[in-house]
This record gives structure tokens, sequence and C-alpha cells, in this order.
């Protein structure tokens, strides 16, 4: 760790490891998060290290926007899509869609990392850890910080539903799976100098409520985008025609993974009794995920298909322009922790519709940038949709309470706080350490 006096202001440049199961190009909050973070760290001086599964099976490293990559072996784990090739149809029989339990393109997860952790943390001497996860590479990550005395900050981004909502073979066990996930994912938060979580709901949903029985502070720190590029204006003509999109059409957003536990089959049956209404109105569903299929059909068996568009997975820039073209985001999603697609489309000055359930609530601000409805409730969220799209003041008004609320949630922000949170862990690390010493050394 280093200390530079420029202009009399100390500036600590440090040695930070990333670890994370999950990494950019994922599609996923917790891997664009920590791709956000990297870059953001490394642009700021610090020398960063990133750690997570290759996404060809063979370990390499990269070097890129001053981030260093260790890519560790990997297996395909099958029964989860990697959420970076597209998700294929489901075969058909007779007309009859079969489930998918399997995936060709499954979800990359290293087996045994902590020999390849530990040879890459020892040749570069992390001054602090930041884990994003809580599988194998996080508990490796753990072992190693334990064994050399290395500060660990931990950033909690999910609730169990993310894992066993997913899973098809996991659903029957689904509530006591749920409650064991709920414990072993605090007790990583509990085993770290520090932990973050990217809002203060989600702490209260996931950390006990006797929080001094928790040995460690818990601070709600936004995951943040980046407000430069994150910005309200008219949509590129270009980029609407490469997706086949109308500029003129009252258009209802959702961007993300299209997946069982976002809830999209409500957002499309809403949309059903949209139309009642706004009969030119369409639905974009941005993204890919293994509920595209059953979304299809329910589109087509509520006779809506031609109002419903599935462009796929869309990344910055063109992502923007597609935030630009929209009169509202939906979401029905129930298992926030926060939801960066929200932070990106108040962002672009969008009204917002979504259910109040996990942390949503903190962005989608009730009757300030938008509407809140009950989970599973389609009929309410039709009429939210419908209530919006017609009255263009309305939707001036939720815009732009939607960018002031955005404002809180910079990336430049969340990237100070966090190298203060660093500083703070090494110092508290290293008070442990002494404490220690100076116990065994008594007598």
């Amino acid at each position: 760790m280093l200390k530079n006096d420029i202009c009399g202001i100390i500036m600590v440049k440090m040695r930070i490891a990333i670890t994370s199961d999950l990494y950019y190009p994922m599609s996923n909050g917790v891997a664009v998060f920590a791709h956000n973070l990297a870059k953001g760290l490394a642009r700021q001086g610090h020398e960063v290290m990133v750690i997570c599964p290759s996404f060809k099976g063979k370990k390499h490293r990269t070097r890129q926007d001053g981030v260093t990559t260790v890519y560790m072996r990997s297996i395909r784990f099958p029964f989860y899509p990697d959420q970076i090739n597209k998700v294929p149809t489901g075969k058909e029989i007779l007309g009859v869609s079969l489930p998918r339990l399997a995936y060709r393109h499954g979800l990359w997860i290293t087996v045994d990392p902590y020999p390849e952790l530990k040879k890459a943390l020892n040749k570069f001497h992390p001054d602090v850890i930041h884990n994003q996860t809580a599988e194998m590479i996080a508990i490796a990550a753990r072992r190693y910080a334990k064994k050399y005395d290395i500060p660990m900050v931990s950033t909690g981004h999910a609730y169990p539903d993310n894992l066993t909502s997913q899973v098809k073979l996991l659903r029957p066990f689904k509530r006591p799976l749920d409650a064991v996930l709920r414990t072993y994912m605090a007790s990583f938060l509990k085993h770290s100098e520090y932990a973050t979580m990217p809002t203060e709901m989600a702490i209260d949903d996931l950390v006990p409520k006797n929080r001094r029985r928790f040995d460690v502070t818990v601070e709600p720190l936004s995951n943040g985008v980046d407000l430069a590029k994150f910005t309200p204006g008219k949509p590129n003509l270009k980029v609407l025609r490469k997706f086949h999109l109308d500029p003129k059409t009252p258009r209802v957003l959702y961007v993300g993974r299209v997946d069982p536990e976002k809830s999209l089959s409500n957002v499309v049956t809403a949309f059903a009794g949209v139309l009642e209404s706004v009969p030119e109105a369409e639905l974009v569903i941005v993204g890919d995920g293994t509920d595209r299929r059953h979304l299809l059909d329910l589109a087509e068996s509520l006779g809506i298909e031609k109002n419903v568009k599935f462009p796929g997975r869309i990344m910055p820039p063109d992502v923007i322009d597609i935030y630009r073209s929209a009169t509202v985001f939906a979401t029905a999603s129930e298992t926030e922790t926060q939801g960066i697609v929200l932070i990106e489309a108040a962002a672009t000055g969008l009204p917002l519709v979504a259910v109040d359930a996990g942390a949503v609530r903190e962005l989608c601000q009730n009757k300030k940038n938008g509407i809140l409805c009950e989970s599973r409730d389609t009929e309410q969220m039709a009429k939210a949709l419908v209530k919006i799209l017609q009255n263009e003041d309305l939707q001036q008004k939720y815009g732009e309470k939607s960018l002031e609320i955005a404002q809180k949630h910079d990336l430049n922000h969340t990237l100070k706080r966090f190298a203060e949170i660093y500083e703070e862990a090494i110092t508290l690390k290293g008070k442990k350490v002494s404490k220690k010493k100076g116990f065994w050394g008594r007598g």
C-alpha cells in the first residue's frame, strides 16, 4: 500500500484483489458490478487483479483497462446457462415443448480453485481482497485471507431465490434450501473485516435482526452506474433501426436476465391488459435466459405476440439508446437486492413500474418516480402502465424524479467509498493481528 502526497492530499494506492465466481461478459448484476468496480479502481490508480473462472476451461490471464484478470481452470455446470451464449430454444415433439434440464453452454465453475488462487495472490501481494460471491472461489479466497492475515471485504448481491428458482432440479427442495442458503450467504459477510450490500432493505432481509451477534459492519452501498454514459436524450435512430424499433411507438421496456425468478410472465400478462387501452404500444424484453421460450408461448397464447419483441442481449452503448427510446420501464422481479437496470433506467429519465418486493422500493418510489404494485397483481400493473403511457405530464414528472434519484447512485461515489472501506478494513485487520500476536506473546 503506497501513499503519495500530491499538493497536500494523501492518495493511498492499494493492491486490490477482486474475487468472483461470476464475471463479465456474463449478463448479471454481480458480473457487471465486479467489472465496473475493477475498471473504476484501476482508473483511480490502484493495482487491481480479478480472479474468476475461465470461460474456456483452461487457465489464462489478460491485462486490459489497467486490470489483470486471472481466469482459473473450470468445468461446465450443465444445469444452469452461462449467461454469455444465447440460450437455445427447447426441442418440441408433436408441438409440445420439452423441458430443458441441461445446457450445452452451461455455467463455468471452478472445482478446486485454491492452488491457483494461492499462486496468483502470492505473486500479487494484495493489500485487501474484495469478495463478490459465496461459491467455490469465495471459499478459497476466505481460506487464503485467513491463513495469510489479509483483510477481506465482502459484498452480498444475491438472494437464495436467484439459485433455487433457476435450477429446476432444486425446486422441490426450495423452501428448506432457501433457509440454509440465507444462513450461508450471511456467514460470508460475517467472516470479513467489513461488508456491504447494495441497499438497507437487502441488509434487513439477509442479516439476522440481532445485529449485536453479527460481528462485522454491514453498510448499504449502491452498485452504482456510470452517470456520464447513462443519460437522457434522443435515441440514435440507427440503433433503433438495427433492432427494428419505431421511435414513435409507446414502449414498455425490460432489460436484464430472462429467467424464472424475474417473474416476467407477470409483465407479459399485464401488458395484454395494457393493449386494451393502448393498442399501439409494444413491450420490448431485452436480454436472454431460460424463460424466453415460455414467454414467447405465453405472448402467443394471449394473442399479443406481434406487440412483444425479444431483441436478445444488447450491451452498451446500444442498450443506452434502447432505454432512451422507451416510455416506461417495467419489472416484476421479487428478488432484487438493488437492480442495476433500475438505476440505468432512472438515469436515462424513465418512469418505473415495479412490484413492492425485495429492495426495489429504494429505486422505484411510489407516486414519485413510478408506481409500485402488489406482487403478482397483473391487473394493477396493467393499470399503472396505462396510466403512465397515456399521460405525458406524468411521464415528465416521474422522469425528472428518476433523474434526481439516480444521482445518488453515481459509480464514482461507489468507487470512492469502497476505497475508503478498503483502508478501514486494512486498519481493522491490523488491529486484530496485533491483538492476536500480543495475546500469544504474553507469559
